[in-house]
């Protein structure tokens, strides 16, 4: 059984240190490469597609592992090990923890804790990606949308989980899912070259999957996710009182499966739907209440019509 978890009030741990030291050079080599060159993939994408290596068979995988691994990160990794939006049995908490995994953002346990933090201390000292870090002028604001969007990833300082995470440090099966991270990185890189490759029976066919459904997939999900937490800081509508400059960006919302309803999430965090408003997209809230459906998963924490008025800011 999960221990209580932390919440965004009580982060927990008492007289534990916010920060744990710092990241070690190897950490912070990896979180460069794994940030930039997806990245650069990314932007060769658009004349690489032009005229050559891009087919039917790379978008499918590329969709499929995207849909995937997003919504590991989105009803996993967000909605379920940092929030506690709803309970689930063993096999599915196991299954999102790999999947949010797979999805290069780093490891649960260090995911989970710098989200806990971030939600402590939103948009005030000790946030570990606020973009209004630096003030308020238009050159801290450049700065700071920088810093919100990657910038913060190459920083040293590291969040203390025994302070912010020690639910999942109890964990045995979340602790196993943590410490194969790599293998985890190098199975979400590979299988869709081997798909492609199967599927087409050709090098290039394996070649043009791994560029597109590996390289691509996984930095387009990296600054969705990440512009999650600069332009969704940064611009939006702001319908819901909330402690922080957080606003919902529309634009976002199939692309971050409703995780860019965001003013609505930090007005009520445990909340298992983002998107609470009339046309609010949020396929996240919906896959979980298929997982509840089916049983997977209970004591889901749907929007109240009354909670949702009284945090509703005056006309």
């Amino acid at each position: 059984m999960m221990q209580e978890r932390p919440t965004a009030d009580d982060p927990g741990g008492g007289p534990e240190p916010m920060l744990a030291g710092e990241k070690s050079t190897t950490q912070t080599t990896l979180v460069k490469v794994f940030a930039i060159v997806p990245l650069v993939a990314l932007l060769a994408a658009v004349p690489f597609a032009w005229g050559w290596g891009l087919g039917w068979v790379d978008i499918a995988l590329a969709a499929l592992f995207y849909t995937v691994t997003c919504l590991g990160v989105t009803v996993g990794f967000h909605r379920y090990f940092t929030h506690g939006a709803f309970r689930a049995r063993r096999g599915l908490r196991i299954a999102l923890a790999v999947t949010g995994s797979m999805a290069m953002q780093g490891p649960v346990v260090g995911w989970v804790a710098d989200h806990r933090r971030h939600h402590a201390y939103a948009d005030r000292a000790g946030d570990p990606h606020s973009p209004w870090r630096f003030g308020t002028s238009a050159a801290a604001l450049v700065k700071g949308f920088w810093y919100a969007h990657m910038g913060w990833l190459f920083n040293r300082e590291q969040t203390n989980a025994n302070r912010f995470a020690p639910d999942l440090l109890a964990d045995r099966d979340i602790q196993r899912v943590d410490r194969l991270f790599p293998v985890l990185t190098v199975a979400t890189l590979l299988a869709p070259a081997v798909l492609g490759g199967l599927i087409t029976m050709s090098w290039w066919g394996a070649l043009t999957a791994f560029f597109w459904a590996s390289l691509v997939r996984v930095a387009l999900l990296h600054h969705v996710t990440w512009s999650v937490n600069s332009i969704c800081h940064m611009i939006g509508d702001r319908p819901f009182e909330a402690r922080d400059k957080s606003a919902n960006f529309w634009p976002l919302a199939i692309a971050s499966m409703g995780e860019s309803w965001h003013n609505s999430h930090h007005a009520d965090p445990t909340c298992a739907r983002h998107g609470v408003r009339r046309g609010q997209l949020d396929i996240s809230a919906r896959v979980i209440w298929v997982f509840e459906k089916l049983g997977w998963v209970s004591k889901v924490r749907w929007p109240k019509p009354e909670r949702l008025a009284s945090k509703l800011k005056a006309a």
